[in-house]
């Protein structure tokens, strides 16, 4: 069921009528809107500005497409832009594919070391509309209280953070468990001194990761 509605279209003020996602005008006939349909409620919405869709009145998702990562620099400043100019809980999903995972890397340590997003890789359109889905369901179990945003953001959000450290160089699972279990944040992570690193990871990879976090 696709259906128009004249919502609020300012970030923060968008009404999302319970069951239902608010979506970008411009993903009418798309892929992902033809995928959603039949399993959610999907209202068109003109004006959303930066998100593709709104889950929830403070919960949106910002899609990154493999045409974007080509493209150039314009999505990181859409999420940067998005970041400084809102509070709402942005999930950033991005297409990995194998023309787009030489850019992913990067594009992790932007979302979640600098930005403080969650991050959800996913194959295509179609994958990407079985999540959405997942989350819409999930948060309708407990739709008065609403905590499984909350607690599925959270979770999420830790998941992309160890997948990310793991990503720098010199740092695999166990390393990366560690340093998040000293530092207990990725701001602290991030300022913290090569000799505070060293201390966890030893001095090679306390530079490596000193330079990657840095650069």
């Amino acid at each position: 069921m696709t259906t128009k509605a004249n919502f609020p279209a300012a970030a923060g003020s968008v009404v999302v009528p319970y069951g239902h996602v608010v979506g970008n005008e411009k993903w009418r006939g798309s892929e992902i809107a033809q995928r959603l349909q039949g399993k959610i409620k999907l209202i068109f919405e003109d004006g959303l500005g930066l998100v593709d869709f709104h889950l929830s009145n403070r919960i949106c998702i910002l899609y990154i497409s493999e045409a974007d990562l080509v493209a150039g620099d314009d999505f990181k400043r859409r999420l940067v832009r998005f970041r400084n100019a809102n509070s709402l809980g942005g999930i950033v999903i991005v297409e990995r594919t194998q023309i787009s995972d030489q850019y992913f890397i990067a594009v992790q340590k932007l979302v979640v070391l600098e930005l403080g997003m969650v991050l959800l890789p996913v194959a295509n359109q179609g994958e990407a509309s079985q999540l959405i889905t997942q989350l819409v369901r999930e948060q309708s179990k407990d739709h008065n209280s609403n905590p499984f945003l909350r607690k599925q953001c959270s979770q999420l959000l830790e998941a992309s953070v160890f997948r990310t450290v793991q990503q720098i160089p010199g740092v695999g699972k166990t390393k990366a468990l560690l340093l998040l279990q000293q530092f207990g944040s990725i701001h602290r992570l991030c300022n913290a001194s090569v000799k505070e690193l060293e201390l966890v990871v030893g001095q090679t990879v306390a530079q490596q990761i000193h330079t990657f976090l840095c650069s």
